[in-house]
């Protein structure tokens, strides 16, 4: 099963350079990437730079579309033509079901902030210890799962910094 993680950095290259960690997890097969993108946004800025990450585009990919929207409705918030605006009601409505809600919005658009960066993952069959290794002094903030709530915990406890 697929699962879609936002991981909040406190730097704002802080999420591509965990992208070029999991893309080279992925190459030792130790993680199944379908599909990220990346939000830096730097001081001074009104309002952050996005990318989907290329080199993951395969089939099954979400696709720029898909980012755009997410991005869009977080961090610009479109306004939209009344026949275009139903249409996207409709497709937020979808999007419920798989953890894109309004409480998802709030705590990414509240949390991502100018000095920070996010990066948005679709993931499986991850070698939790390995992808701990690789990310060991990183101080990236999960800020969203569809895990369950045991394997969330789990994964914050892999990803929390270890006490002294």
């Amino acid at each position: 099963m697929a699962t879609m993680t936002v991981w909040k950095f406190d730097e704002p290259n802080g999420a591509q350079m965990a992208e070029e960690k999991l893309v080279g997890l992925s190459k030792q097969e130790l993680i199944h990437l379908y599909d990220a993108a990346v939000v830096e946004w730097y001081p001074g800025k009104k309002k952050p730079k996005t990318r989907q990450a290329h080199n993951l585009v395969a089939a099954g990919a979400l696709g720029g579309a898909f980012w755009g929207w997410l991005f869009g409705l977080i961090f610009f918030v479109p306004l939209l033509g009344l026949a275009v605006g139903a249409a996207a009601g409709a497709f937020s409505g979808s999007m419920a079901d798989a953890g894109i809600d309004d409480d998802f919005i709030d705590s990414v658009r509240s949390q991502v902030t100018p000095g920070t960066s996010a990066l948005f993952v679709m993931s499986s069959d991850a070698v939790i210890d390995k992808v701990k290794e690789s990310f060991e002094g990183t101080q990236a903030h999960l800020i969203h799962t569809n895990l369950s709530n045991e394997q969330e915990a789990a994964l914050r406890e892999a990803f929390s910094p270890e006490e002294d």
